[in-house]
Parts: structure tokens; sequence; C-alpha cells
């Protein structure tokens, strides 16, 4: 009998030793190495290795909301955050909490974002325009963005 290579339940411990993954995107990942077999196909058995590591708490969509708040929500603001979300296939509540949870502190985020790249206002509009186009792109909502670039707060 020849060696297959790791079983699907190996191949996604594996993936999860290496970092948190959602469920839509182990079953991406996997389904490239999985061929299907007499009495299962690929997809089955995808399947029953991912519900048997959830059963287990090896692998949870909650942790993997966590995990994307807590390593990106210090750069990026909400709208990147959900975006990231919903690239992972997590469940539309799950999300909506995230976001909610990361919303209560994104003026302070983006002041520090900013404060890491600019550290003053721009002396002039196109230096602001600048500096809101860099708050924006990181995903920051307008509203923040124009608070910290128009001067609105105090910077120190």
């Amino acid at each position: 009998m020849a060696f297959d290579g790791p079983s699907v339940k190996g191949r996604a411990l594996r993936y999860l030793a290496q970092r948190e993954h959602s469920r839509a995107e182990l079953q991406r990942k996997l389904a490239r190495h999985v061929e299907d077999k007499p009495g299962a196909t690929a997809a089955e058995q995808i399947t029953q290795a991912l519900d048997e590591l959830a059963a287990r708490g090896l692998q949870s969509e909650a942790r993997v909301a966590e995990s994307v708040v807590a390593h990106q929500g210090a750069r990026y603001g909400v709208r990147r955050l959900k975006q990231t979300l919903q690239s992972k296939g997590l469940p539309g509540e799950l999300i909506s909490q995230a976001v909610h949870s990361a919303q209560a502190t994104e003026f302070e985020r983006a002041l520090e974002v900013w404060k890491r790249r600019y550290g003053e206002p721009a002396p002039d509009a196109a230096g602001r325009a600048k500096q809101a186009r860099f708050l924006t792109a990181r995903g920051f909502s307008t509203a923040v963005v124009m608070r910290i670039v128009k001067g609105l707060v105090d910077v120190d």
C-alpha cells in the first residue's frame, strides 16, 4: 500500500497550526489536495474532517474573527476589517459583531496610524488630501478621516 500523504484531518490541522482559518478557507485549501475515494467524495471527506475539528474546538469561526480584529485592527479601519472577514467566508452575524466592537475604537486606531505615518497636520490642502487618501485606503470611515485630517482633534 502506497502512502498517500497526510489525511484530510491531518492537513487541516497543519493549516490550523499556522494560523486560525475559517471553515470556508479550509474547504478551499483542502479541496486542492483531496481526491474522491470509494464510499466518500472529496467534499464529504472534507466536511467530515472539519465537523470533527469544530466539535473538538480546534476550528472556530469566532476565533478567526477575533484574530483578524486583533492582528489587523491596529492598522486598518472598520471597512477593511469587514472586507477581510467577508473574504474569509464568515457568517454575517459574526462579522457584524466583530465590526461593531472595532467601531468603538476606530478613531483612536486611525489617529495612531496617522501619527505613525505623518505626525503633524498638513500645511496645505494637497497635503490634507494625501493624508485623507491614505487613511481612507486603510479602511477608516470618512467621518473619522475628516476629523483627523482637518485638525478637529488635539494630536498630542
